[in-house]
């Protein structure tokens, strides 16, 4: 049963796409509910220093 080599090459990109799109993933270990909590902590810290930010300005 020849198929050809188009099976083949169509295997292979389909795993590099695969591998291109997991790349960018990194799985830290967290459950659902302790990212959502690191992820809040990061944002209020961004918005204190934010709010820090503006009142050195106006001051």
């Amino acid at each position: 049963m020849a198929r050809g080599n188009a099976r083949e090459l169509a295997r292979a990109k389909n795993q590099k796409k695969q591998a291109e799109m997991s790349k960018g993933r990194s799985d830290d270990g967290l459950s659902v509910s302790q990212r959502r909590e690191r992820d809040a902590a990061a944002l209020r810290a961004k918005q204190e220093a934010k709010a820090a930010k503006k009142n050195e300005q106006s001051a």
